[in-house]
């Protein structure tokens, strides 16, 4: 263990977990004869995209500290694949209104979070927890569990057929929202004054910042980008179910952790977050080519976490 926290203290959290992603790769072909090729190493990139889009917003809401972690993201991730499928109805020229409708969507019950969170002052785990319950509870009134649309085909060719140089499209999306997320938290003030509220938040406040103001905001880009996330997964899926979004919930948050953001806020990053995804993608591809059961696989994923978290959190001592 003290060799580990050694290394967590000369290496950044998303370079460990790169490297970490890297390893895992290469041991798939002592597992799997076969694993380790190009082919094998686009799906897994493509896969795990998926799982850092969604990761995206999430990163921001666990970097704003005070104990927060957005349960919503899964049930407005399929909410927002469900108004694509819906009203797209096939129709490639409707993809960017939609898109824009299921961002708006996304981001108003991200407000909502944020408005409770602040206001009535109800702990963010209850708080997005409840309007999970009442997002799934309204997909299911209005829809009648009858799913009725279909997906441009647009959609499939951006996203999940090869773009550039054999590249699937949603890789690419994934690295230009690595960017924006990595201009958002390094180069403007709401960065900086997120990471600020997430170290001390009545420090924080004490130096100026409105702080009410950057968890609001937080949470509404978190309840967009995980609509944007259902939109690119069913550009992949190509259909919609009521539960598409809830595998990525939790996935969601450990990526973000394996990548060396804190959960004590404050500190982390986007590249850690995709690093992350990259680690858990490769532990399930890993799991699957030894044919274990599931029950076994979710026991070693969390054994991994757990010793991941507890590397990680030690930091938190030092940061002080």
């Amino acid at each position: 263990m003290k060799a580990l926290q050694t290394i967590t203290t000369r290496v950044s959290p998303p370079v460990l977990a790169l490297i970490l992603a890297i390893i895992l790769f290469f041991l798939g072909g002592l597992i799997s004869p076969g694993f380790v090729n190009p082919t094998q190493a686009t799906n897994i990139v493509r896969l795990a995209a998926f799982l850092g889009i969604i990761g995206a917003g999430q990163t921001l809401v666990i970097i704003s500290g005070n104990e927060g972690i957005d349960l919503s993201v899964g049930a407005i991730v399929t909410l927002g694949a469900i108004i694509t499928f819906r009203f797209t109805g096939g129709d490639d020229a409707m993809i960017i209104p939609v898109l824009g409708l299921a961002l708006a969507i996304g981001a108003g019950i991200g407000l909502i979070n944020g408005l409770g969170i602040v206001i009535l002052r109800i702990p963010p785990l209850v708080m997005t927890l409840a309007m999970a319950g009442v997002v799934g509870g309204l997909v299911l009134q209005v829809t009648r569990g009858e799913l009725i649309g279909e997906t441009p085909d647009l959609m499939s060719t951006l996203i999940s057929d090869p773009l550039i140089l054999g590249i699937p499209g949603v890789i690419i999306i994934w690295i230009l929202l690595g960017i924006g997320m990595w201009l958002l938290l390094e180069r403007t003030g709401f960065g900086k004054q997120l990471f600020a509220i997430g170290s001390n938040r009545t420090t924080a406040k004490l130096s100026g910042i409105r702080v009410n103001v950057i968890v609001v905001l937080t949470y509404t880009l978190s309840g967009m980008l995980a609509a944007f996330g259902g939109f690119i997964l069913l550009g992949f899926t190509q259909t919609v179910f009521l539960n598409l979004g809830n595998p990525y919930l939790f996935p969601s948050i450990a990526a973000v952790v394996v990548g060396g953001t804190l959960l004590s806020g404050g500190q982390g990053s986007y590249w850690g977050t995709m690093s992350g995804a990259l680690v858990l993608t490769l532990i399930d591809s890993l799991l699957r080519a030894a044919q274990l059961q599931e029950a076994f696989e979710l026991m070693i994923l969390g054994i991994i976490l757990l010793a991941l978290i507890t590397v990680y959190g030690r930091q938190r001592g030092f940061r002080q």
